[in-house]
């Protein structure tokens, strides 16, 4: 058989074969343009991950005692079993027990009084740790003080902060 009669056969075969080649390409198109999308960057590792929360003064009244806030409000959440045993933000092992916090700028160390606005419990915890990470939270606490302002049914409270004694 000669060689360009092959060529020629293979040639028809494949145009009669895939009759839908425009089709095809489009397909893929899509395909790799989900493919290429789905490398961009997620909201979640932006700069804005560990910004304080906006605070509204009509709505979050805090008061400042030499440039620091020594009081303010809003929505707490706890952590626990996922993180129980892992080291915290300052070195320490987390025990999920324990009455500690986690809070994006207060200082290591530093002892606040958290109050549960809806029932009026409230107990101290310590600051060990850094969070939360949803913005509209002001702080995430440990599950033995979730317990004792009684917010494990909800998992979010209205809370007010009161700094008692700074860190270092």
């Amino acid at each position: 058989m000669n060689t360009s009669k092959i060529i020629n056969f293979h040639i028809s075969k494949f145009q009669i074969s895939n009759p839908n080649f425009a089709v095809w390409n489009f397909f893929v198109g899509i395909c790799l343009s989900l493919f290429i999308a789905s490398c961009a960057s997620s909201p979640r590792f932006t700069q804005d991950r560990f910004a304080e929360p906006k605070v509204i003064s009509s709505k979050s009244p805090v008061a400042k005692n030499n440039g620091k806030a020594t009081s303010a409000k809003g929505i707490a959440s706890y952590y626990a079993d996922d993180f129980h045993g892992k080291k915290t933000a300052n070195g320490e092992q987390f025990d999920m027990h324990a009455l500690t916090a986690a809070h994006r700028s207060f200082p290591f160390n530093t002892k606040v009084k958290v109050t549960n606005m809806d029932n009026g419990k409230s107990c101290v915890v310590r600051v060990n740790d850094r969070g939360p990470f949803k913005l509209e939270r002001i702080m995430d606490l440990s599950l033995g003080a979730a317990e004792t302002l009684d917010m494990l049914k909800t998992g979010t409270a209205n809370v007010m902060l009161e700094v008692l004694e700074w860190g270092e």
